[in-house]
Parts: C-alpha cells; structure tokens; sequence
C-alpha cells in the first residue's frame, strides 16, 4: 500500500528521509491514546451523520481489533509509516479494507498528535499525584514515629541549631505539596480537547467538538484552531514541574546519602535499595537516591530541549514539534521510576536515633539560646551574640561542649548567667521552645502532621475522582 499522503508525489520518499523524519520508534508510545481518540472521533462522525452507522460500527470493531494486536505485540510497526497515526490507519484499513480510510474524515495528524498527548498527559499526571502523595505518607509515618527524636539542624551543611527530625521530614512534605498543587493546577490545561481543529483552521464537515470532548471526558475544548494544534505549553508545564519534583527528589536523596554515611550514620537504608562494590566487599552503596540525584540532569535537560524547539516556531504546527515527545516519553519514565521506589526507601529506612542524640550532644547548636537567655535578662542581643561567640571559642580552645562549663566558667564571660543556664541549654529544652507556628516544637510539629493528614486525604480523594475521569 501507498502512502496515505502520497497522491501529490510523484517520486517514493528517500529511505534515509523516511528514517530521519519517522517518529514510530517513539511514538508508539501514545498508541493507546490514539485508538482512544480515533473511537470518540468515529463515534462521533456517526452521530453527526457524516458517516453512515454501519460504517461507524465496522470501523470501531476493526480498531479494537488492532488495538488487540498492539497489546498482545503481534502488530508490526513500520518506518515506512512514519507515526503511530499512519501506522494505526494502515493496520485498520489492512483489516476491514477501504471503509477504514474513512476514519480520518473531519480530522488531520495536527490535531490528532496533539488530542494524544494530552490524554496521554492527564493520565501520567493523576498517576503522579497519587505516586507523590505516597511519598508524602512515607515521609509523614516517619515522621510520626520520630517525634521525640531530636537531631542537629544545618545551615552552610554547618550544625545551626536542634530540631526534631519529625520536623525535618515535614519540610520534604510541604515540598512534594507544592508539587502535588502544580500538578492538579496543570491538569486544568490538559484537560483541553485539541481535536477538531483540523490541520490549522478547522474543518468544513459539521462535527460537534463538544460531543467528543464530553466522550474522552475533557472539561473543554480549545477556542482557537491554531492554536489548538500548535500549544505545546501543557507539556513543557508538565516538564517544569517534574523538574521541581526532580529538585526536591534530588534534594532528599543527597541528605539520604550524607546520612547514611559512616561519617553520619544517622539512617540506615534498607538492603533493598542499596548495592554493593565488586571490589570491596564491606561497601553498602545508595545507588537509587544517588541515580535520582544524577538522573535530575536529564530532566532538566528535556525541559530546556522543549522550550528551545518552540522559542521561534510560527503558527501553526511545524515539523519541529515532532521533538516535543522523546523529553517528554523519558521524563515520565524517569520520573515514575524515581517516585516508586522513594516511598518504599523512606518506608523501610531505620533511623540512628542514638546516632542523632550523639550529634545534638557534641556540638554549640545551642549556642543561640544562651544569647536568648541573655536577652530575656535585658542584655542587648548584639552584646549577648558576642558574649556567646567568646564562650564558644574558650569551649573549643579548651576541648569542651557548652553543656560542659560550670558556672563559674560562664561567669566569665557574663555576671547574668545563673543555674537556669543548664536547663536553658538541653536539647529538648531548645526544640521545645521553639513553640511558634511552624515551628520544631513537638506540638507544632503534631500539629503539622495532622494538616498534612487532612491535606493528604484531599489529594487521595482528588487521585481517585481524576483517574476515574482520565481513563
């Protein structure tokens, strides 16, 4: 069989064209998405009566017949075809002869690529959501388990002051929050239905957009043709969105690694989700969060890809947005493996709590506190930061902690200190004064846990309406 486009030519296209300008090898991909499309499509030219019903039934029995192959591996696909669109008709047309021609009535490859992606689109990004909020119950019943377990708080990687490791983990909470909210706001651009807007200005048959739409499930349609099929925004808002989600995996998976550390040992990871060396055999490596660690790059890199394609395109497509997919393909797989093995990570990690207390007991994170003592007794908090700085540098000079002096040593440096000091300088003194919203107290961090608990049903009930309307 000829091509489907090929009445015009007059020449066969050069091998070496067809294979650099073929998109099948990836694009396949979205081969669900297009039988899903092509039956609202046929179903609706039906209704409209721009195709008699036996027509509309014979060609909806041959796609789920080829639709059957495309799942069971047995269909073939071709270069020669050069897109999953093309190959899908050729394979329909092969199986209930000329009457499958007809399926592309009222329709071009513009907006058929483009209706594609977006319920490609709408299904990953309810998949991640739902991914990301098992992250976040991960972390929260970590975070449960660890409300008394205080650890060394850092600025600079330099110990600033103790904090509960409960509240810790609830900052990589808030963050994979933010990425839900970007996520469930991005859906509301995805769930736009492209189809119908013809190859640029729509299509002088008598469809009904709205019909389709309300057959795929999509809340709208797009109100310009052109633009319909030349927006790719909703997939580089998808894009920069996994690259946050990337940033905050990132982020974790390096803490992961420092605190898994001889240096640290403040967590164990399960054997699970570590290597070993070839060489050295006492080695207990954290492969995946350093994989997710080096694997943010390419996310980062196909988001750039994509917005460098589409900088200077005229409307309305342009062959160039054929590279819209292969960043995108590689940044869900990425992303997807990432987030299904971080919740079981966090899950099944032990944490160091000795290991931790250790720390909080060798070091001045209690520093900040003497100077608030000292300005609860009127000295003016510059002259107590001073007065804190030297007791610090006798401690080091003398090889002890502040906890270590007596009272008399304190005295050197200033009259106003008293016995209250000592009770002033424990850890769980420390973290419980912070007592404000937000804060490292246990209670505000109780708290927190319970408006990420009601945050998190809402995500879940939203995971679970959303993936019922995508499929």
């Amino acid at each position: 069989m000829s091509k489907l486009w090929g009445g015009r030519f007059t020449k066969k296209t050069d091998q070496l064209v067809e294979e650099y300008t073929a998109s099948i090898t990836f694009d396949k991909e979205l081969a669900e998405e297009d039988i899903q499309g092509s039956l609202a499509h046929v179903t609706m030219l039906g209704r409209c009566g721009i195709l008699p019903q036996e027509d509309v039934e014979t060609i909806k029995a041959g796609l789920l017949k080829v639709q059957q192959r495309i799942r069971s591996g047995e269909q073939a696909f071709l270069i020669a075809d050069e897109d999953i669109h093309m190959n899908i008709e050729k394979a329909l047309i092969e199986e209930i002869g000329p009457v499958g021609g007809k399926l592309h009535t009222g329709r071009s490859r513009n907006d058929q690529v483009a209706t594609d992606m977006h319920l490609y689109l709408r299904k990953r990004v309810v998949e991640f959501v739902g991914l990301l909020s098992k992250l976040q119950e991960a972390l929260i019943g970590q975070a449960k388990a660890n409300l008394d377990t205080i650890v060394p708080g850092y600025t600079h990687l330099q110990r600033a002051q103790p904090i509960l490791f409960a509240h810790h983990l609830m900052a990589y909470v808030s963050m994979f929050g933010r990425d839900i909210e970007r996520l469930q706001d991005s859906y509301k651009r995805i769930d736009a239905l492209p189809l119908g807007a013809g190859a640029l200005a729509g299509t002088t048959f008598a469809i009904d957009r709205l019909y389709t739409a309300e057959l795929l499930n999509f809340g709208r349609v797009y109100e310009n043709s052109l633009d319909a099929v030349s927006d790719r925004d909703f997939i580089v808002e998808f894009l920069a969105g996994a690259s946050l989600i990337m940033t905050h995996l990132s982020r974790l998976s390096e803490e992961l690694i420092l605190w898994s550390s001889t240096e640290f040992q403040f967590v164990e990871l399960d054997d699970a989700f570590c290597t070993g060396s070839s060489i050295m055999p006492q080695k207990k490596n954290p492969d995946v969060p350093e994989l997710v660690r080096g694997k943010t790059g390419r996310v980062y890199g196909n988001l750039v890809g994509l917005l460098t394609v589409l900088k200077s395109l005229p409307l309305a497509y342009n062959k160039d947005m054929q590279e819209d997919k292969e960043g995108m393909f590689d940044t869900v797989k990425t992303l997807q493996g990432a987030l299904q093995l971080f919740a079981p990570m966090i899950a099944t990690m032990k944490v160091r709590k000795d290991k931790m207390r250790r720390a909080v007991d060798q070091d001045f994170s209690n520093a900040t506190d003497i100077a608030d003592f000292l300005v609860n007794k009127g000295l003016p908090f510059r002259q107590a930061h001073e007065v804190i700085g030297k007791t610090v540098l006798y401690c080091i000079q003398q090889n002890k902690f502040l906890l270590d002096l007596t009272l008399d040593e304190f005295k050197q440096f200033s009259e106003l200190f008293d016995d209250r000091i000592y009770e002033t300088l424990k850890p769980e003194t420390v973290v419980a004064a912070r007592n404000v919203y937000g804060g490292t107290a246990a209670n505000q961090v109780s708290e927190a846990i319970g408006r990420a608990e009601a945050a998190l049903a809402q995500t879940q009930a939203w995971t679970e309406e959303y993936d019922a309307k995508s499929r």
